[in-house]
């Protein structure tokens, strides 16, 4: 089907070649490019103690109900939109594939080190002033208010700006390189520069982190249904990991090409084919740093991330042992 589209193509490959695409070198956003020290990652001296059931918010920021709604977000690919909790804490709901997975990788990301957002998964929850229409993820609510299976994000994190792969202050050092280590390993193929954000804490430090994590534990790359590319065991077992090495580098397979099917946004598609880069030629020493690190971390913990994310049984062992399996050929780089 595809030889017969291959003029087609080889168009849409001109045409691509001229718009800005991932890969190209990008003006840094104004609020990033703003004074005090840069901060990616941090030692964790207490990995083989960190809670990866509550994660970064630990139980005491766990959100409280009962939930009011208080505005819809149109941001992004994924149904969300924002609640207040009894408390007056603001959370983002996030509804769909994504919810799962991501509630899992932002644990394991922050247990090595580096920074990430307060996540919290939620089987059942139930939001009181609904309105009577959203305008994504309408089928996922019933009548009364009440969804299942939605992610929680804390939504007072002071965000500044976006951060670029290409053009950041950690290029080429140790924990820059594992980042992009640690997202092969969840299979997080969806890294775009605006799925990254700058965040305040307060103080003078930037805090540099990759904000959205959905697209983890499926594909290697873009598939279709997004069910099967998203938090999906079968696509995760039976995807390859590290695609080559030499002496000194090594290849992963994640972020991999989309499928053609994905052609049908030409921009999307070739950005995507740019970003293949961020998983190719990373240090072999760096890969296995960040190997080593997440070798500190025990079975229980590893399925204390998927329990929180409301897994069954099968699967968080599963999706432990994939993880487990791709750690320990790090650590044997």
């Amino acid at each position: 089907m595809f030889v017969r589209i291959n003029p087609f193509v080889s168009g849409l490959v001109a045409v691509a070649l001229t718009l800005p695409g991932t890969g190209a070198a990008k003006k840094p956003n104004s609020e990033t490019a703003e004074g005090g020290p840069a901060v990616l990652w941090r030692d964790p001296e207490d990995i083989s103690s960190r809670d990866l059931f509550y994660g970064p918010g630990g139980p005491q920021d766990q959100p409280r109900g009962p939930y009011t709604f208080v505005k819809e977000d149109l941001d992004g690919s994924n149904p969300k939109f924002v609640v207040r909790g009894r408390d007056g804490v603001k959370w983002k709901v996030k509804l769909g594939v994504e919810a799962r997975p991501e509630t899992v990788a932002t644990r394991l990301v922050w247990a090595v080190g580096y920074s990430a957002n307060e996540d919290y998964f939620l089987q059942d929850l139930q939001v009181e002033s609904m309105p009577a229409h959203l305008h994504r993820g309408w089928k996922l609510v019933a009548p009364d208010g009440s969804m299942h299976n939605v992610r929680l994000k804390r939504e007072d994190e002071k965000k500044r700006g976006d951060w670029h792969w290409r053009q950041d202050p950690f290029t080429g050092t140790r924990e820059w390189n594992g980042l992009r280590v640690l997202m092969a390993v969840l299979n997080n193929w969806d890294l775009k520069d605006e799925n990254n954000s700058v965040y305040r804490d307060g103080g003078p430090e930037r805090i540099y982190m990759v904000s959205d994590l959905g697209a983890s534990f499926g594909t290697t790359g873009g598939r279709w249904p997004l069910s099967k590319a998203k938090g999906n065991l079968n696509s995760y077992s039976d995807s390859k990991f590290i695609r080559s090495y030499t002496s000194t580098t090594v290849d992963f397979y994640v972020p991999a090409r989309p499928e053609f099917l994905f052609l049908v946004h030409p921009r999307e598609y070739f950005s995507r084919l740019q970003m293949r880069w961020i998983g190719r030629n990373i240090p072999r020493a760096d890969a296995r740093w960040i190997g080593e690190m997440l070798s500190r971390l025990s079975n229980r913990q590893i399925q204390d991330a998927f329990r929180a994310a409301g897994y069954p049984a099968a699967d968080m062992e599963g999706f432990s042992s994939v993880v487990e399996r791709r750690i320990k050929l790090l650590s044997d780089l």
